[in-house]
């Protein structure tokens, strides 16, 4: 049996609720029918791996889920996706991450989020030696309780097994800087949101802010930039793409899925500003319907409207 993984993603597992328009809550003791409400599996490496399967990658998640009903329902999300759940946890003591996301009718949402046993596990005893059969890592677990002991050995091991690996965030808090100039020199591409750069760099400036995290020993950057696209900054080279032109549906999952699609076109031979093209039609069609994977149907269909969008520009 084959057991190499083109791409392992690290890191939150939640159980996503989406309810889709919620434009203001109704009264006490009343309510209101809405469109649509869909629960999926979600977060930076739930919702990668789900983004990962549909563009046709050998995915395999390393999480955790707690021993309830929202674990079932992930467990059985993601087995119906196609992930490889071989490094996935079931944690007694914790609950499962769940999200409630009250979606807006132009696609911002708010969140209502339980912390469970995805940040709270270390991870799965048998990561290490599957390694070698690993050509990426998607790394979403900055600063996380369960999994900060072991970022280092499992990501200086991927390095030196020839994985290429990016880092992303949950969002911004107190250790954050810390934990990533521990685990930064053995990160190919940092990818955080303008949100989370201004955060940690204080300011917009983004070629020193990329210099800032190069130095912390990060190969480059990619900046997500939300309606003006991304950016890829190294030290001697810069591309910026536009983001593409939609009416979004729920935006909760485009950060995750750009960096998915990124890793998606560099597997398939795709050069950098290919990939970031790729990652930007991804996020686009992530967008545009509603949930973990929207209205994104398969890498060709994704390509084709890269392509289309990369000749325009």
């Amino acid at each position: 049996m084959d057991q190499s993984i083109d791409l392992l993603t690290v890191g939150l597992l939640t159980v996503d609720i989406a309810v889709r328009p919620v434009n203001e809550l109704p009264p006490i003791d009343s309510g209101m029918l809405v469109e649509s409400i869909l629960l999926s599996p979600a977060g930076t490496a739930g919702g990668a791996a789900m983004v990962a399967a549909k563009l046709g990658l050998k995915v395999a998640l390393a999480s955790a889920i707690g021993d309830d009903l929202q674990g079932v329902a992930v467990r059985h999300g993601l087995e119906k996706a196609g992930v490889d759940l071989r490094f996935l946890v079931t944690n007694e003591q914790f609950p499962t991450s769940s999200t409630v996301l009250p979606v807006r009718s132009i696609g911002q949402r708010s969140t209502y989020h339980m912390v469970g046993a995805s940040m709270v596990t270390p991870l799965h005893e048998d990561l290490a030696a599957a390694l070698p059969q690993i050509r990426a890592i998607h790394w979403g677990a900055v600063n996380f309780p369960g999994i900060g002991e072991q970022a280092v050995a499992i990501l200086k091991a991927a390095k030196a097994a020839g994985a290429f690996v990016t880092c992303d965030l949950v969002s911004p808090r107190e250790g954050t800087m810390e934990d990533l100039a521990r685990i930064l020199p053995y990160v190919d591409l940092f990818m955080p949101s303008l949100a989370e750069v201004l955060h940690l760099h204080g300011n917009d400036d983004l070629r020193a802010a990329a210099d800032r995290f190069i130095a912390m020993g990060a190969g480059g950057c990619v900046f997500k930039l939300g309606h003006e696209g991304a950016i890829l900054l190294k030290p001697d080279y810069a591309v910026q793409v536009p983001a593409l032109p939609i009416d979004p549906v729920d935006t909760t999952t485009c950060g995750d899925s750009f960096c998915v699609g990124f890793h998606a076109g560099r597997l398939r031979g795709l050069d950098e500003e290919a990939s970031l093209r790729f990652a930007t039609a991804t996020a686009a069609q992530v967008a545009m319907g509603l949930g973990t994977v929207g209205a994104l149907s398969s890498f060709d269909e994704t390509m084709a409207l890269s392509r289309s969008v990369g000749a325009s520009s």
